[in-house]
Parts: structure tokens; sequence; C-alpha cells
């Protein structure tokens, strides 16, 4: 099997960090990027590089094993491979490779023995804290062999409550390996576009506590499965989704899950109900009905949310609130998958979760210990009800232009913004700027930016470390840079005859208007920078 650019790259970028980074890497990959064709290509490479390696592939589903376990037969037919898993029946440890089930193995270190890769997907379910079975897990197997290495794999590097993964103390170490995006995926045709219509209808979670950083279960079951809204809510899906042929419902609940079900059948709809209470076998008929079309919608409560690829889906019904932008992405995620004749997946969001998250391409990580929910930069476009982010001029589905906002002024003070989790985050209206190459203390070569004040009363600086010995370093520099460089209308591959005139032409382009930024050990790092009015009110 032939791996796509993108994830060569990722196994490149696997081994490029471990020649620059020590600890334990953990690689960021959009739900549909073809995680379990990299983990077969990176166990072939990584034995062929390396014999006698032994290695150990981890996770908390019995599905995401068989698929796993697939691939890397497909990708290598005669690798030595087995599984230790008792939902599937098998105990096997005599392999090079062994597909595991964390419930059934974590326990049997001593019986496990030396290990030299062990690989975990889904990796944000890992706790920061050092407790669990993960943690236990690889304790005892570090005990065994203290050279042991942890690979993590995952779609959303974060968990409530915690922040990033690599916060510390976490297992993993950053900087995260971010091969690709999802909006490069879809760019390239690899995975669909979701399409998030505003609804008639609404769930209401006034007056629901927040427990451990999201809406407290029972508390939110009561607030939402209410009989004349599920009718509502069932009522408007079927009039939105009749050219649709496979609905997937996330509902808050196992009553809720089954009332919509119930309602959905009434109203002559081909439905099935899957909850954690469904039998092993009635549950895989249910799926396998789903994907050849025999049932047309499917609600579920916390089950569905990983584990689950069916490409045709192509209408997801969000009735499950919550303040995880984790679960959020991975329940938008299911829709986001290609299949013949599917041009989107429409994402009807009665639970407001759009609008509390943003788009799931900018949806930012969750604070380390989060109070309440602010707004996400979206808006409505007025003529097709499409949630867009908020500082598009135009919408991408009907082009309709928005209104320009008359200027204003504007009391600048402490932003409610916080990006970087926590700390004291400041606006400031930029005047000007000026870019210089420089050197850091550290004697790397860099590009650095001087934003000012009006009448030159305040200055931050940014740092662009170009040329930094660290790949993962310099290629978000380069990132940085070409964002910069296209806002301010320079072009970067422009034949410049030194660095000196590039920043001479940046210095004379267009600068933002206002910048936020926050201060790290004392000195003023930026943010994030806006460059018209209505990007600053989406904050």
């Amino acid at each position: 099997m032939k791996l796509r650019p993108y994830q060569e790259k990722t196994i490149d970028q696997l081994y490029s960090w471990w020649n620059t980074n020590k600890g334990n890497p953990c690689i960021v990959l959009p739900t549909g990027a073809g995680k379990s064709v990299i983990i077969a290509a990176f166990c072939q490479k990584a034995l062929q590089d390396f014999p006698g390696t032994r290695i150990l592939m981890c996770t908390h589903q019995k599905e995401l094993i068989e698929q796993d376990y697939a691939k890397l037969l497909i990708q290598w037919p005669e690798a030595d491979a087995g599984i230790y898993s008792a939902g599937i029946g098998l105990k096997q440890l005599d392999n090079a490779i062994t597909f595991a089930s964390i419930q059934s193995i974590y326990r049997h270190a001593e019986e496990v023995g030396h290990v030299d890769l062990i690989l975990i997907d889904e990796a944000h379910l890992i706790n920061h804290e050092g407790t669990g079975m993960y943690r236990t897990f690889i304790d005892d197997l570090t005990a065994i062999n203290s050279a042991l290495k942890c690979i993590g794999l995952t779609a959303t590097p974060y968990r409530l409550g915690h922040g990033m993964i690599t916060d510390k103390p976490a297992l993993f170490n950053g900087p995260l390996i971010e091969p690709v995006t999802i909006t490069e995926l879809q760019d390239l045709g690899h995975l669909c576009r979701l399409t998030s219509k505003a609804t008639g209808e609404k769930l209401e979670v006034d007056g629901v506590k927040i427990v451990g950083g999201d809406y407290a279960k029972n508390q939110l079951l009561e607030a939402v499965d209410v009989p004349g809204k599920n009718e509502a809510v069932v009522n408007e899906v079927i009039r939105r989704g009749s050219d649709r042929k496979a609905w997937l419902f996330f509902c808050s609940g196992v009553s809720h899950a089954e009332h919509i079900c119930e309602l959905l059948i009434e109203r002559g709809i081909s439905a099935a109900c899957v909850t954690g209470d469904t039998p092993k076998a009635e549950r895989e008929q249910i799926l396998q009905d789903f994907k050849d079309g025999k049932i047309r919608a499917v609600t579920n409560a916390n089950v569905l949310t990983t584990g689950f690829d069916h490409p045709g889906i192509d209408l997801i019904c969000m009735m499950r609130p919550t303040l995880s932008p984790g679960l959020y992405v991975q329940m938008a995620g299911r829709g986001i998958r290609t299949d013949p004749g599917k041009p989107n997946c429409l994402v009807l969001d009665f639970a407001g979760n759009v609008e509390t998250h943003g788009p799931i391409t900018e949806v930012v990580p969750p604070r380390k210990a989060r109070k309440g929910r602010g707004p996400a930069p979206t808006k409505i476009c007025p003529n097709c009800q499409e949630i867009i982010p908020m500082q598009y001029k135009a919408c991408p589905v009907c082009f309709y232009e928005f209104p320009k906002k008359e200027e204003t002024e504007r009391q600048f003070m402490l932003s409610k913004l916080d990006i970087n989790g926590g700390s004291k985050h400041y606006e400031m209206e930029v005047f000007a700027w000026h870019w210089s190459k420089g050197e850091s203390k550290a004697g790397n070569e860099m590009l650095k930016v001087r934003y000012y004040s009006p009448g030159y009363k305040d200055k931050v600086n940014e740092f662009l470390l170009l040329w930094h010995d660290n790949m993962f370093i310099r290629e978000r520099a380069i990132r940085r840079l070409r964002e910069l460089a296209e806002h301010a209308g320079v072009e970067l591959w422009a034949s410049f005859a030194n660095v000196d005139d590039l920043c001479r032409e940046l210095t004379a382009a267009k600068h933002p208007t206002h910048l936020i930024y926050h201060t790290e050990n004392k000195y003023p790092k930026v943010d994030v920078c806006f460059w018209n009015e209505e990007e600053i009110n989406a904050v």
C-alpha cells in the first residue's frame, strides 16, 4: 500500500522528533487521515530498521484494535503480529507486534515482559496525574525496560480540565507532531466538508451545573430530554434531512437516545438505538445494517464518538451539549469521511456546540480549569443560515456579502481571551511595526517583529526562529511568517536579494490594527493579531 505524502511525512517527522527531543512524542492526526495505515507503515519500518524491536499497540476499543491489526496485515502480510483482547477472544503475546486492549492487558505487565515501543491510540484519554490504567501499565513496563518509548496518537491533543496533552505533568512532551490539518485534507479531497445550518429548535442548558469542566450528566439529561422538545427536533431533522441517506444522532443519555429513536420510527424513519447496554451481537448487527443502508438513522449515547467509521454518514444531529472541545470534534468527525456521491455532511446542531466551540478547524483547546463558557468567533449567514467563522466577509456557501461595520471608537481593556491557559491577556492598538534580523541569547538567528502602540508609548516583540535546529520550532516559525506576510500583502517567494530586503518590504507593508499579548517571564508575548474590526469583535 503506497502512503500518501503527508503519511510519509508523519513517519519522517517522528524520527526527526527523536533526533532533537527527549521523552515521549504525540502525533496529531485528524479523523480520516488514515491513522491505521500510518501505524502499520511505522511498525514495519521500525522492525526493519531495528530488528528484534518489540512493539505494543494499545487502545480502549476492540473496533480500533481490529482495524489497526487488519491494516497492518494489508501493509505487511508477513508481519509477526498478534492480538491481546478479551473482547475479541484472543490473548497472544509471543509476537513482535501486539495489538492490545488496555482494559485487558494493564494488570499483566510482567506477563508481557520487555517492550521497546508502546503506541497509544486515542492518547488524549491518558490521565495527566499519573493515575489510571494507562499510567499504571506504562509505569510497570518502564520498571522492566527503563528505555521504553511511548508514542501517542490523537485527533484532539487536549483534555478537559487539564489543557494540552503536553502540559505538565503529562506523559507526552512537546512540541506536538502535526503533519497535516483538516483543512489541508479537505483541500486535497481526502476529507469531505461539513456544513452546519442554524436550527429553529435549541436545547436549553440554563441552570445545568458544570462538574469536571462539562455539564452534569443527570441534570443535562433532565434539561434536554423533554417530550415536546424531542418531537420538535425530530420533525425539523426529517424536514431538513429529506435528501440525506445516513443520519447519526448524538444524544445526552440512554433514555434520550431511546426516546429520539422511538419518535423517528413513529414517523416512518427506519431507526435503531445503540447505548452502552446494547448487547455486543445486537450492536454489531445494527451498525452493519446502518452501513448497508437498511437503517437510515442511528441514535446513540456516549458510544459512537470514537472507533466507529461509516463514510456514508451525511447528516449528524447534535443533541448532546458539551463544553468539551474534544468531544465536540469527535462527534463532528464521524461525518467528515468521503464517500461516492456524498458532497458534504450536514450538521444540525441543536446543542449549540458550534456556537460554543467554533468551526472544527479553529477549535481552541480547553483551559486547565474552565469556569463557564463564552461565545466562539462564529456568525450566521442571514441568507442561508450557514454557521461560519466571524472573520469571513462573504458566506462560502451562498456567497452572501456581509455589510461593512461603521468604524466606532473602542475602549481597549483587559481581554477575556485566554489562549495560553489561565494567564492574563491584554489588547494593544498597533500604530506601526518594524521587522529586522537578530540573534537569540542561545545564538539562534531569527526574525524580530516589533509592534508599536500610538505615539510609540508601548511596544511588543515577536520572534520567529526560522533557522532553529529543532525542525518543529522552525516549521512553526515558517507558518507564522507566511500568515503575517499574507495579511500584509507581501509575496514571500518574490526575489528578495537578502533577508534585509524582506524585512524592509514587510516593515513598509500593511500592519495589524490590534494585537493581544500576555506576559511570560516578565516579557510580553504575542498571542494573536487582528487586521480589522470584525476580527476584534469576534473575541
